[in-house]
């Protein structure tokens, strides 16, 4: 069912006026279904701006909801991007053919819109890291953004071995990576690359710390390599010095991320929940994808 808006409002007023007699909740089932295209483009955000003109396709054919349910839980999503709330176990993307965010995203976009838009990598998160994850829907604006990436703003959850020396700092160190695939740091080096992460303690529990983390750049394992530097490594990250008494899901989340939208510039700002269980540490092996 097509209709032509004939004012200005948002997607959710839409669908608000056009089903009076819906709950809040069922409407916004709806959105999340994938059911609602505007301008033939395949929209899930709720607040998403209508204009005169616009043309709203709503396709409530039996089983539409099951076909096109997303993957992973969408925090934000419009005609140029979309981002998830990642889970811990998954890579972001690989080049060895096996099971990656990036793909299963872009399998999701391309039945939506009849293989017209799929997901464009523009960061990564490692595999054993979960929280906010953003791709683009298109080389123009994963461009646009990687152009401006500078103006991000990135914030991670760190659940701690210790306490640091001191309740916040910054760690700034170069990153090399020894023939085994794992990151260093050294003082300084022509062939490293430069690193700085800021963190701040937010809470104490027992003989771990809680930490907000905040990244000025963005290397491979950056934060699990600088954390285990200052003698408190990640909890679950035996990789780099977590204690191997128990296997754990290593104790890292991105629950921030603000980035300058690559069409119009204005900062968008995503937010994850800390995941259930992050917090608690049992004395037992932890199974998880």
């Amino acid at each position: 069912m097509k209709t032509t808006i004939v004012k200005s409002l948002t997607l959710f007023e839409f669908l608000s006026e056009h089903y009076p007699d819906s709950p809040r909740t069922r409407i916004k089932k709806l959105l999340q279904s994938g059911t609602v295209r505007v301008n033939d483009e395949s929209v899930t955000l709720h607040s998403f701006p209508l204009n005169p003109g616009d043309i709203v396709d709503i396709n409530l054919h039996p089983g539409i909801s099951a076909k096109t349910k997303a993957p992973f839980p969408v925090l934000y999503e419009d005609q140029h991007v979309i981002v998830i709330d990642k889970p811990a176990g998954i890579s972001t993307s690989s080049t060895d053919g096996s099971k990656n965010i990036q793909e299963i995203v872009s399998q999701f976009l391309k039945q939506l819109s009849k293989d017209k838009v799929r997901s464009f990598v523009v960061h990564r998160l490692d595999k054993e890291v979960s929280g906010v994850l953003l791709f683009a829907k298109s080389e123009v604006a994963m461009n646009a953004i990687k152009d401006n990436w500078k103006e991000t703003d990135k914030h991670y959850y760190a659940l701690v071995e210790g306490v640091p020396a001191n309740p916040e700092g910054t760690i700034k160190s170069w990153l090399i990576e020894d023939k085994s695939l794992k990151m260093h740091s050294v003082s300084e080096s022509l062939v490293g690359k430069y690193s700085v992460t800021h963190y701040k303690t937010v809470r104490y529990l027992d003989n771990y710390t809680l930490l907000d983390i905040k990244t000025d750049t963005g290397r491979k394992n950056q934060i699990r390599v600088h954390l285990s530097d200052i003698g408190c490594p990640i909890v679950g990250d035996r990789k780099y010095g977590a204690s191997t008494d128990y296997i754990r899901r290593v104790r890292l989340h991105a629950y921030s991320l603000s980035f300058p939208h690559p069409v119009n510039g204005k900062i968008v700002t995503v937010k994850s929940s800390m995941p259930d269980g992050f917090l608690s540490l049992k004395a037992k092996d932890e199974h998880y994808k």
